[in-house]
Parts: structure tokens; sequence; C-alpha cells
């Protein structure tokens, strides 16, 4: 069964979509998911864990994710895993870091469809220049990640 919660953060609200006991969706948009809207142990366990995550009190998420995309797609969203709390990567370090190193534009669209934002930090990804391009959530919303990130990567 599917179920959707909405949550108001300090970025904004946040939609937290579960399916079957994994967190399938984050979102800070209404995205017409299909489902119960009810708040869940599970739901409300990501919520908890996301407030961490802006207090600076958490980094890594221990959530049963899942996140269902091409081949091509869970590549890229692998790889975004691997960027360090309070890090950035360009496109293209992203593509060489897959094995496909002329594949930028791919992985700004992989980036695109990540259903589970912040959690798979694609908001980590900017352009070869070092300026924010292309988040989903608004950029924003991606430079207050970026900036909560460095912020707390600064203090003890």
């Amino acid at each position: 069964m599917k179920y959707f919660y909405k949550y108001e953060t300090i970025i904004g609200p946040l939609f937290i979509l579960e399916n079957n006991g994994s967190i399938v969706g984050i979102s800070n948009r209404n995205m017409g998911w299909e489902g119960m809207f009810k708040e869940t142990p599970l739901t409300k366990e990501t919520n908890r864990q996301l407030n961490e995550y802006f207090s600076g009190k958490r980094r890594f998420f221990d959530l049963p994710l899942y996140a269902q995309g091409t081949d091509f797609q869970e590549k890229v969203w692998n790889a975004l895993k691997q960027i360090p709390y309070g890090e950035t990567r360009t496109y293209k370090e992203i593509a060489i870091a897959i094995g496909q190193p002329n594949a930028m534009r791919a992985v700004g669209m992989a980036n695109h469809r990540n259903p589970l934002m912040i959690v798979i930090p694609c908001h980590r990804v900017i352009g070869a220049n070092g300026q924010l391009v292309g988040y989903g959530g608004g950029l924003d919303v991606k430079e207050k990640l970026l900036t909560l990130e460095k912020t707390r990567c600064l203090t003890p």
C-alpha cells in the first residue's frame, strides 16, 4: 500500500511517499502521488531524520529506500551517494565516476529524475564553472542545502 504525507521543514514543505515498507519518494513539490494521505511510522521516521539533517545532527540516513530507475539512473544515484557531506561534484565528475565521461547531459537528466531529494544528494552536483544549475527542487533550495552543509562542516 502507498502512503504519503506532507511535513513542514526549514526548506518548506516536503512530501514523503512510502510504498510497501520503503521510502520511494521525497519531494518539495506535490507530485500527485497515488495512495492514501496518511502519516505512517516510516514517514514520521523519515521526517525525523530529515530534521536531524537540517539541524546538523545527521549526515547519513538510515532508512529503507527504494529508488527505481533505469540502470544508468541507478548508477548515477549510487555515485551521488558517494559525494561526502559538505562537498560538491560536477556533472562531468559524476560521468567519469560511472565510467561514461561524455555523459554529462545524461547525468543531469538522471539527477532531475532522482525520486529521493536530499537522501540521494543530487543537490551536491554543480556546473563545471562552479555555478548552481539544474535542481528539481529549485535553485533556492539547492543553495540552502549546500549552505547548510558547508556551515555544519565548519562547526565541530
